[in-house]
C-alpha cells in the first residue's frame, strides 16, 4: 500500500468527480499549508468560506462556480475550469464574490404547489421566475440565497463548457440539435471563430449575448 493517496471529498453539493476538496485547494493549489495537520488548523480557525458560509471540514467539496473567500488574506476566488479541464482558482474582486451562477437542472412543484428550481450545486430555490426553465442559468446572491437575475439557454448567449472533451472552453451558442430520448447536441463557436459541439448537459450559460457575467481566467477559454 505505497504511493500517494488522494483525499476523498465528503458528500456535498458537488459530485465526487466534479469537485475539489478544500485540503487539495489549500495544500496543493494555494500552498498555504504543507501538511494535513496544517490544513486542519487553517479550516478549524473558521478562516475559509465557500459561497459565503464558513466550512470547517477540510474535505468539503468545492466545485464549479463556487466562490472561496479567505478574509485573512483578503482573497476571493471563483472555481472555474481552464481549457485543459483542470480547476483554476480564479482571483476575483470583492464585488464579484457576492454572487455566483447556478445552472438550473430542473423546475418542479413542491408541497402546496410551490414552484422551485434545483441547481447544479444542489440548491433548491423557491419561487423562481416562471420564465426560468432547465438549462438556464440564474445569478444567485450567496448571502441571502435569492435569485438576482437569470439568463435563458438560447442561441447567441455566451457559455462555458463544464464537462466532456471541450471542458473549460468558452463560446457562443449557434444552434441546438434536439434529439428526444437521446443526447441533445449544442453547437458552439468560440472567440477565435472555431466551432465545436458538445452535449447539452455539459453547457453552462454564463451571460447574455457575448457579455459574460463573471470574469474569466486568462485567455477567456
Amino acid at each position: 500500500l505505497r504511493g500517494r493517496w488522494a483525499p476523498k471529498p465528503a458528500a456535498g453539493p458537488h459530485k465526487l468527480r466534479e469537485c475539489m476538496p478544500l485540503i487539495v485547494m489549500l495544500r496543493e493549489r494555494l500552498k498555504y499549508a504543507l501538511t494535513y495537520r496544517e490544513v486542519k488548523m487553517i479550516v478549524m480557525q473558521r478562516l475559509i468560506k465557500v459561497d459565503g458560509k464558513v466550512r470547517s471540514d477540510m474535505f468539503f467539496p468545492a466545485g464549479f462556480m463556487d466562490v472561496v473567500q479567505i478574509e485573512k488574506t483578503k482573497e476571493n476566488f471563483r472555481l472555474l475550469y481552464n481549457t485543459k479541464g483542470r480547476f483554476t482558482l480564479h482571483k476575483i474582486v470583492k464585488e464579484e464574490a457576492s454572487y455566483k451562477l447556478c445552472r438550473v437542472k430542473k423546475v418542479m412543484r413542491g408541497p402546496k404547489g410551490i414552484p422551485y428550481a434545483v441547481t447544479h450545486d444542489g440548491r433548491t430555490l423557491r419561487y423562481p421566475d416562471p420564465d426560468v426553465k432547465p438549462n438556464d442559468t440564474v445569478r444567485l446572491d450567496t448571502e441571502s440565497g435569492k435569485i438576482l437575475d437569470y439568463v435563458k439557454f438560447e442561441p447567441g448567449n455566451v457559455v462555458m463548457i463544464s464537462g466532456g472533451n471541450n471542458i473549460g472552453r468558452v463560446g457562443v451558442i449557434t444552434h441546438r440539435e434536439k434529439h428526444p430520448g437521446s443526447f441533445e447536441i449544442v453547437h458552439i463557436k468560440d472567440a477565435v471563430g472555431h466551432s465545436f459541439n458538445t452535449r447539452l448537459e455539459n453547457v453552462f450559460v454564463i451571460g447574455k449575448g457575448n457579455k459574460p457575467w463573471i470574469s474569466l481566467p486568462k485567455g477567456n477559454g
